[in-house]
């Protein structure tokens, strides 16, 4: 029954998610939360370790959730269900639908999801600020170390743009979180 709980709730994921893992992350919660398979924090916890390990976010807490519920194979039911529709469709692209990235129609699909997944991406970000900054909105819990570590990120991502006239780079961001991370919550 796990395995099967497993293989739909991820197929769903894989299934319904556009603009990679940032915009699967919120349907992600949903089936977790669904499933009961982890807590909210813990699954706020994969999510930063999913997000600072190589490879896909999606696949690295598939294969972790699945890992946790189900063992080993209970890792690949979930990772293979993860990717199994994203593999049918570019395979489905490729092979029947090599001219339709020119279609004016697929296009205008393309463009009218690009800010419904920019407004998911973000509205993911926001609520895992503040959800870790000041807890769930009817248990008010005030962490000031992740405010702490959520504003000198943010200073110094402002600070390097404006002396570098460049972006600093997502991945030098996630070191500098985890060494505050030691740092702040080492104290």
């Amino acid at each position: 029954m796990i395995y099967l709980d497993l293989f739909f709730g991820f197929l769903k994921v894989g299934c319904f998610t556009f603009g990679g893992a940032y915009g699967a992350i919120p349907l992600i919660r949903d089936v977790v939360m669904f499933y009961g398979w982890l807590s909210d924090e813990m699954l706020t916890y994969m999510i930063a370790v999913s997000e600072s390990t190589p490879g896909p976010i999606m696949v690295n807490l598939a294969t972790y959730i699945g890992s946790n519920r189900a063992g080993f194979w209970g890792a690949v039911v979930a990772s293979l269900a993860v990717v199994l529709p994203s593999f049918l469709i570019i395979l489905l692209v490729t092979v029947l639908l090599k001219n339709a990235w020119e279609n004016k129609y697929a296009q205008a699909v393309l463009r009218g999801l690009k800010p419904c997944v920019i407004g998911i991406v973000l509205a993911t970000g926001i609520y895992m600020v503040f959800g870790n900054c000041f807890g769930k909105i009817f248990a008010i819990n005030i962490n000031l170390q992740a405010i702490i570590i959520t504003v000198l990120l943010v200073a110094a991502m402002f600070t390097y743009k404006k002396v570098t006239n460049k972006k600093l780079s997502p991945i030098m961001l996630i070191i500098a979180a985890a060494f505050l991370g030691m740092g702040i919550y080492a104290i």
